[in-house]
């Protein structure tokens, strides 16, 4: 039987083989390569004079007995309730969390094909509907209507000097996209548009016409509903 793994009290990774330790062992084979829990052990870093990181990991692991699914849920209070794990280790897990979780968002929003508002503003809301301050954001399409990149153009008040015809269709034409929908939020959860709204979106519109990416809606999202320059005949 194997007991690389098995440690003493004070045991330390680097009293391991070389080629047991979790981090050379990515070195010479890759990520794929290593067990949930000396991937972790990386995260963590290190141990303290009782544990290694592996131990450490292993207790983050078996906490509650799902393994890796529970860390999906996870907060920074629950982590810290593990004998070893402090604030500043709970800290870097969760990040690590949460980079995977964006990463797996966007790679999702990449199949979506978008049919109506609707589709668009019930993959939004979530995010934008609580934001303090107004973000603007373009959705830029491929030729299949699928998403290709959600690019943020500006975070402030709304107004034409902040969104400007050059940045939007910079990002668009830089990602090759052949149409793209505006979207932004209203921070007071009222998403009717203002007078600045309709003169931002006309400009855009006929900076695409003439660039030849059109714009195919402008979305604004309000507290748990939306409305949509398409729908509302505005485009």
């Amino acid at each position: 039987m194997d007991n690389s793994l098995d440690f003493e009290k004070n045991y330390t990774i680097k009293e391991l083989p070389m080629t047991e330790r979790p981090r050379e062992k990515l070195y010479s084979h890759g990520p794929g390569a290593l067990s949930n829990e000396e991937l972790l052990a990386i995260i963590i870093r290190t141990g303290n004079k009782n544990d290694t990181a592996i131990d450490l990991a292993r207790k983050v692991l078996s906490s509650d007995g799902r393994g890796l699914v529970h860390l999906r849920d996870t907060s920074l209070q629950n982590l810290m309730r593990i004998k070893g794990v402090g604030e500043c280790k709970a800290a870097q897990i969760l990040a690590a969390i949460e980079i995977g979780k964006r990463i797996n968002y966007h790679h999702a929003l990449s199949k979506v094909r978008i049919n109506d508002p609707s589709t668009i503003a019930n993959l939004y809301m979530d995010e934008m509907r609580y934001f303090q301050k107004e973000h603007f954001k373009i959705i830029l399409l491929d030729t299949k209507n699928q998403i290709i990149v959600t690019e943020e153009i500006s975070i402030g008040t709304l107004n034409a000097s902040i969104v400007h015809p050059r940045d939007v269709f910079r990002a668009a034409i830089k990602r090759n996209s052949n149409s793209m929908i505006l979207i932004h939020n209203h921070p007071s959860g009222d998403p009717t548009p203002s007078n600045e709204d309709i003169n931002i979106t006309n400009r855009l519109m006929d900076a695409g016409n003439l660039i030849g990416i059109k714009v195919l809606d402008h979305i604004i999202i309000g507290d748990n509903k939306y409305i949509s320059f398409k729908e509302k005949n505005l485009i």
